[in-house]
């Protein structure tokens, strides 16, 4: 296992949209396509983030199945990363690339107005340490720093934790409005990319007979 990692982390550096910074580089040079990311993608095409996107399943799918859109899928974890970056490579595919970073530091990617659309698919629900949830006040606050105005965010999870989280401590105290909300995605008549694409977990949750709660909102 060790050796495939070392490998991936190799054949990762040969990846053109695939990023990896340090926090050195960001302290003293910055991040080069921070506020010229249509810039990288050659179109004025709206910026879509996938935050936690672990191996880039569901980026590439919504690349895919929307190619005047520029998908990005945000990761720590380089070897997971690797299989998003292959594929899109392999595929040719213009309007995906990768960033492995911590979604602390997200900010220092993105500048304001930047970003058109967030989904969050399936991420840690992190039951004890609610301040880490990818949903909660204070990785909002990041967001809102780089979103566009009425700009969506999409949770998706198996979590009913997160999603009542996110859904009673997040949304309802700051009148976040919402798009759509449902406790059971596919038992709900909804139509639309949440229902489109589905991970290899999302399909193993389906077939437990686990419900995908999903809730599309605004933070600004």
């Amino acid at each position: 296992m060790a050796k495939h990692k070392l490998a991936r982390f190799a054949e990762n550096l040969t990846f053109p949209n695939l990023f990896q910074v340090s926090f050195e580089q960001l302290e003293q040079q910055g991040f080069e396509w921070k506020g010229r990311w249509n810039e990288f993608f050659g179109n004025d095409g709206p910026i879509v983030l996938e935050l936690g996107c672990g191996k880039g399943e569901y980026t590439i799918a919504l690349a895919r199945q929307n190619t005047g859109r520029n998908h990005i899928g945000i990761d720590i974890k380089g070897a997971r990363l690797w299989r998003g970056a292959k594929t899109s490579n392999e595929e040719h595919m213009p309007n995906v690339a990768f960033l492995r970073t911590r979604i602390e530091m997200i900010n220092s990617f993105f500048a304001e107005n930047e970003v058109s659309e967030i989904w969050i698919t399936f991420p840690d629900p992190q039951p004890k340490k609610p301040l880490k949830r990818l949903t909660s006040p204070r990785f909002l606050s990041y967001y809102s720093k780089f979103l566009k105005p009425g700009s969506p965010i999409n949770l998706k999870t198996d979590s009913q934790e997160l999603y009542e989280y996110t859904l009673n401590e997040v949304i309802a105290p700051a009148n976040y409005h919402i798009h759509f909300n449902t406790p059971d995605l596919y038992n709900s008549g909804y139509a639309g990319m949440a229902t489109a694409v589905q991970t290899f977990y999302e399909s193993m949750f389906l077939n437990q007979g686990k419900p995908i709660t999903y809730i599309r909102f605004n933070i600004n």
